[in-house]
C-alpha cells in the first residue's frame, strides 16, 4: 500500500507551519525537516525545526530539493539564502507518510522528480494542498526574523494557481487557515483523505 507525501504549499504567512503543528493528526506524517544557511532562532532547535547549516555543507552533500531564494538579488558581500531536503532525511524515514512545506509548487516538481528518480514514486503518492494567503499577511509576516533582501524574495516566492500551472501540478485540497482567531476552511475532500490516511495507519 502506498504511502502518502503532502506538500503544503502557499505564500509566506498563509498558515502552513500553523496548521500543521495544531491540527492535523498527531504521528500521521512525518515532517520533512530542510537544512539551512539562515541563523538559528531563540525559539528554534537544531534538528527539529531545519539543520542549520552553512553554505559549504550544500555543495558538499545531496539533496533531494536545492533552494536559493535570494539568487536575483545575491551580490558578493551577501549570505546565500539555501534550503533544502537533504537525501538522508528522505532515506531515513521511508515507510511513514510524508509532509513537507514548501512556498513555490516548482519545487513541489523538483521533489517529486527527485522521488521519480530514485524509483520512490512506487512507494508514495503526491497530493497537494494549497493554502490560501491570509488577510493580515503583512502584519504575520512583519513579526518573523527578516533575512537579507526579505520583502524581495518574499515578492518573487509566490503561491498562486498559475504558479501550479507552470510546474504541471494540481491543486488536490484548498484550505483557508484561521491561524487560531478565525475558523479553519477546510475542503470536504482533504478532511476525508485524512480519515483514509489515518484508517490506514491503524492497520
Amino acid at each position: 500500500m502506498k504511502k502518502t507525501l503532502l506538500f503544503c504549499t502557499g505564500e509566506s504567512g498563509s498558515g502552513k507551519s500553523y496548521f500543521i503543528k495544531n491540527y492535523l493528526p498527531k504521528d500521521l506524517f512525518y515532517s520533512l525537516k530542510s537544512a539551512t544557511t539562515r541563523p538559528i532562532r531563540n525559539s528554534e532547535t537544531d534538528g527539529q525545526e531545519y539543520y542549520f547549516r552553512d553554505e559549504e555543507y550544500f555543495y558538499k552533500n545531496k539533496f533531494a530539493t536545492f533552494l536559493w531564494v535570494n539568487k536575483d538579488f545575491w551580490t558578493p558581500e551577501k549570505p546565500k539564502w539555501l534550503y533544502g531536503v537533504p537525501e538522508f532525511e528522505v532515506f531515513d524515514n521511508l515507510g511513514q507518510n510524508f509532509i513537507y512545506d514548501v512556498i513555490q509548487p516548482k519545487y513541489v516538481r523538483d521533489m517529486i522528480n527527485w522521488f521519480k528518480s530514485k524509483k520512490l514514486d512506487k512507494e508514495y503518492n503526491f497530493k497537494t494542498l494549497y493554502f490560501l494567503p491570509q488577510t493580515n499577511k503583512n502584519s504575520i509576516v512583519s513579526k518573523r526574523a527578516n533575512m537579507p533582501d526579505d520583502e524581495q524574495v518574499r515578492n518573487v516566492n509566490t503561491c498562486s494557481p498559475l504558479d501550479f500551472l507552470k510546474a504541471n501540478l494540481n491543486i488536490d485540497f484548498m484550505i483557508k487557515c484561521g491561524c487560531g482567531k478565525e475558523e479553519n476552511i477546510i475542503s470536504k475532500s482533504f478532511i476525508k483523505y485524512l480519515s483514509k490516511l489515518t484508517k490506514q495507519k491503524q492497520y
